[in-house]
């Protein structure tokens, strides 16, 4: 702990004490949002920002509430709805598309890592909040980059094709089995696009180490009939 800053952490909840803790979860609430903003996500600046902030005055009024006004009652109360409640707003923000993907996740679990932030400034944890801010921003920025190498270079990948006519799929099946990889799983379903109704197919694809994700869906895209193509 940094003895600095044992000012903030005033059991008094003097007003300068106040006023540092929720400007530090205005900051790091916003510092998380703006990763989400900037790549157009529903939950971003603000609402990160407001969740911070929430979770900050809950601990605060916890606080104030057995210190000011005396009352008997457990200070981790409120804040332990916070962790569980959170999950409400979190679940708002995952959606399954069409295409059978999921999206949102890591905006959900941002939301909630930024409310644990804004729980540690409202306690006047700063170095807390401050250290899990800074791995949260590593986690969104430099580790989203290695985990998109590592999921382009999978052996297992998922290739969703649409196409006009039903016998495509056949020469789809043939154009990938063809380069040597293994179709492990494959579903089939409708889409709608410009007034037309598709057929189109999910494939889980296993390749071998010479056959990159590109070369698979350049070969498919090529095939009469195909109408898009698509890596999931």
């Amino acid at each position: 702990m940094l003895d600095f800053l044992n000012f903030i952490r005033d059991g008094e909840l003097g007003l300068l004490s106040v006023v540092i803790r929720l400007g530090l979860a205005l900051l790091c609430g916003g510092v998380i949002g703006l990763e989400r903003e900037r790549k157009r996500r529903p939950a971003g600046f603000r609402t990160h920002i407001l969740i911070c902030l929430g979770a900050a005055m809950t601990t605060l009024t916890s606080q104030f509430l057995v210190l000011r006004l005396g009352l008997y009652t457990d200070m981790a109360r409120l804040g332990a709805q916070v962790i569980a409640g959170i999950g409400f707003i979190g679940a708002g923000t995952i959606i399954i598309t069409k295409r059978r993907q999921v999206k949102g996740l890591t905006t959900a679990a941002g939301l909630w890592a930024a409310a644990i932030v804004g729980l540690c400034c409202g306690a006047g944890f700063v170095e807390g909040a401050v250290l899990a801010t800074a791995i949260i921003l590593l986690a969104e920025l430099v580790f989203a980059k290695l985990e998109y190498f590592i999921v382009s270079n999978a052996r297992v990948f998922n290739l969703y094709v649409e196409y006009s006519e039903s016998s495509t799929l056949g020469v789809v099946v043939d154009s990938i089995k063809k380069t040597s990889s293994f179709i492990v799983d494959m579903e089939i379903t409708r889409s709608t696009r410009d007034g037309h109704r598709n057929s189109c197919a999910v494939f889980s694809i296993r390749t071998p180490r010479k056959i990159s994700h590109q070369q698979i869906m350049e070969t498919v895209s090529k095939l009469d009939g195909v109408v898009t193509v698509e890596e999931l």
